[in-house]
């Protein structure tokens, strides 16, 4: 579903939360660290809206929105200028996390710079004084990986070539991710989004002055990227790839269903899961459902990967091999089409329609291709 931003900030009170509280109180250690968080988290903050003579609006000052999530907060890095998100990791929480997305993505690793790594490079460990079990994990700040909506059926193609890589790539090196359903799959969009976006309320600019300008994904493709690893598995060439299961987000995994005790099992097969129901539910915006054609060529590889039987399911190799055989079968004419939302009523969306014609020529003239080709 298209990303749906708050009518008015959550956290416009001027009080902080005490989650807040906590960032608020690293926010000096943070600076000297390297990294600037937005004036709400600041020592010094007074509500905008609250100073004297400032024509500030609760509603609308940027200062009024506040986390990302409890333990996700954004800021800038100092050196750069770079936007990027801040993550509280406990260790006694999540003793694995950081080994392994260090393992997937430290910079400068060989596995980092293998182009099928669709993992979130991790690009710095903090560790807060005065608390020996959380540490915060940097990463780029990124953007929901539907947001804003896909524009034509190669875009569509594009984000399946991608995580499908991606995940390839971590089963190869025997990493399950445990959750990677659509909450965890995101994008980069530097090249979308030239002037950027506010961190919390992403349909709009940096400072919210005005609407986020972006171009689309044919015009400036973005790269898909994996994020959360707190309940990946890394298993050793040498053992058995069983473990025992840990529910992630997507509650009706049919192995997660089961009460009592229970045997380890393939978690490699319940990411397949994930992947496949994240997109037989809604494909996020677009539906796959039999009253709607436009994703039926995806039906059969997804009815598979959401087996009942997690040892009927394909292999992350046999979806890719399978998929590459339905892409070809794909008209020229089919990839650059639009993508219809769920359920849109084609009078009503005659200037989408005119829009996307417009942008469509313009893909020809600009020699876009079709189905977008990701460069860094």
């Amino acid at each position: 579903m298209e990303e749906i931003c708050p009518a008015t900030p959550p956290e416009a009170s001027g009080v902080l939360e005490p989650k807040e509280i906590v960032w608020r109180d690293l926010q000096p250690w943070l600076q000297q660290s390297g990294y600037t968080l937005r004036p709400r988290f600041r020592r010094s903050w007074i509500p905008s809206w609250k100073v004297p003579g400032s024509s500030a609006r609760l509603l609308v000052a940027e200062d009024s929105w506040g986390l990302i999530r409890d333990q996700i907060l954004d800021a800038v890095r100092d050196r750069d200028g770079f936007q990027v998100v801040l993550k509280q990791v406990s260790k006694a929480d999540h003793p694995s996390e950081e080994t392994i997305h260090r393992f997937l993505s430290a910079p400068g690793s060989e596995m980092s710079q293998d182009p099928t790594n669709h993992c979130i490079p991790l690009l710095d460990v903090l560790h807060p004084p005065n608390d020996s079990d959380l540490q915060i994990l940097v990463m780029q700040l990124l953007r929901k990986c539907n947001s804003p909506p896909f524009d034509t059926f190669g875009e569509v193609i594009d984000f399946f070539n991608q995580i499908f890589e991606g995940l390839q790539f971590m089963h190869k090196h025997l990493v399950a991710h445990g959750d990677c359903s659509s909450n965890n799959i995101m994008m980069t969009c530097r090249g979308m989004y030239p002037d950027g976006f506010h961190p919390q309320y992403q349909n709009s600019s940096r400072d919210l002055s005005s609407d986020a300008r972006h171009l689309t994904r044919t015009q400036r493709p973005p790269r898909y990227y994996f994020i959360d690893f707190g309940i990946s598995v890394r298993f050793n060439a040498e053992d058995p790839c069983l473990a025992l299961p840990i529910k992630g987000a997507d509650q009706t995994v049919p192995e997660h269903q089961i009460d009592g005790d229970v045997d380890p099992q393939d978690p490699f097969a319940t990411d397949i899961y994930y992947l496949g129901n994240s997109s037989a539910k809604n494909f996020w915006t677009y539906k796959i459902s039999p009253g709607c054609v436009e994703f039926e060529f995806m039906r059969p590889l997804v009815t598979n990967m959401v087996n009942v039987d997690l040892a009927k399911r394909p292999t992350i190799d046999e979806v890719i091999l399978r998929f590459e055989k339905t892409k070809s079968g794909l008209s020229s004419w089919k990839l650059p089409s639009r993508v219809r939302i769920k359920d849109e009523i084609q009078i009503l969306n005659i200037p989408r329609i005119l829009g996307h014609w417009k942008r469509r020529i313009r893909y020809i003239v600009d020699g876009n291709p079709p189905i977008p080709v990701y460069r860094a």
